[in-house]
């Protein structure tokens, strides 16, 4: 068998998935985005519109949408939703005080049509930083348990050394093969 045709096989049986990650400003979905990608996270800049990367994850091409997460930004998250496989949701767990607005900005996500029953994966992120408050602090706090519409889950990580999140990206592969299926 030639190159070109194990490449076009490759090709055939990799699936192509999109994944929307969105979340406050700061939240880190850009070093998570990098950090999954293999890429240096050492000079990571605020997001002004968007970053796509393309992952491949068992057996799935991941085209995943990181879009900027400033408050003047967030009224065009709306123009990415279409076509959206899976959403994941950054959470700063550091930031206690922004915990409330992430959770109404998540509100209003999981409102629209356009992402409705997709799979949710909410990456509580900076677990590495002591004041950080633990996923299940963080799940009761967002009311995560009320989510009935949508098969989701809450993924304690780390985007600076990594911690979490292959774990948070495997289930979310099997969750859009359950819900495929």
């Amino acid at each position: 068998m030639g190159l070109l045709s194990i490449l076009k096989k490759m090709k055939k049986d990799e699936k192509e998935l999109r994944i929307l990650m969105l979340g406050l400003d700061n939240a880190g979905k850009t070093t998570i985005l990098k950090t999954l990608s293999h890429e240096d996270i050492s000079h990571i800049m605020p997001t002004q519109g968007f970053n796509i990367k393309s992952l491949v994850q068992d057996h799935f091409k991941l085209n995943v949408w990181d879009i900027g997460g400033q408050k003047t930004i967030r009224p065009y998250w709306s123009n990415y939703f279409e076509s959206s496989d899976a959403l994941i949701y950054v959470i700063d767990s550091s930031d206690r005080r922004r915990l409330e607005e992430s959770g109404q900005e998540l509100r209003e996500l999981l409102a629209e049509d356009k992402l409705g029953g997709i799979p949710l994966l909410v990456f509580a992120n900076k677990q590495d930083l002591l004041q950080a408050t633990p996923a299940d602090e963080i799940a009761a706090a967002l009311e995560l348990a009320t989510i009935s519409d949508r098969t989701w889950t809450i993924q304690a990580c780390s985007a600076k050394d990594g911690t979490g999140l292959d774990d948070g990206m495997q289930w979310l592969i099997g969750s859009i093969n359950d819900k495929a299926a």
